[in-house]
């Protein structure tokens, strides 16, 4: 039987990530996500539901995170779920958690952009292996030329 597990977040960081370090030097980030799910109801009034994640980063995307990655930055995050399962060391009773593994990390808004900021440009991703950096804009001294316009 074929499965497939994949999970696609946009959506605000709830909290400002922290680069930790496995014993044999892999990077490792746990970071929250606000994803806001906007919606009207029969009766047409608009309503806002927030869902709360939290996404733990491995290797350069964990990297890339702590470096970029401030609370209120809105960020896309692919990856996949995962469910822990552990014994409540209080009641000793077994407790689960469902959260997501992010594979790649997308960017989004500017450089400076938190806060709840809507966002628009895409920043960097981790899915090439390099550091993400904001997109560059053309200077704007350098016009095109007429043998550059396409029409």
């Amino acid at each position: 039987m074929a499965s497939y597990n994949r999970v696609v977040l946009l959506g605000n960081c709830t909290r400002d990530p922290e680069v930790k370090y496995t014993p044999k030097g892999t990077a490792v980030t746990e970071l929250g996500l606000a994803v806001n799910r906007y919606y009207s109801t029969d009766g047409g009034e608009k309503r806002e539901e927030t869902t709360f994640v939290d996404v733990t980063l491995w290797g350069r995307p964990a990297e890339i995170a702590g470096e970029y990655i401030k609370k209120g930055r809105p960020v896309m995050i692919e990856g996949r779920l995962q469910l822990d399962t552990w014994d409540d060391k209080q009641t000793g009773q077994k407790r689960s958690k469902l959260k997501v593994i992010g594979e790649n990390l997308q960017l989004l808004g500017g450089r400076d952009a938190g806060e709840g900021s809507g966002g628009g440009g895409a920043g960097g991703s981790s899915r090439s292996g390099g550091a993400a950096k904001p997109a560059k804009a053309a200077p704007a001294s350098e016009e095109p030329s007429d043998d550059d316009i396409p029409f």
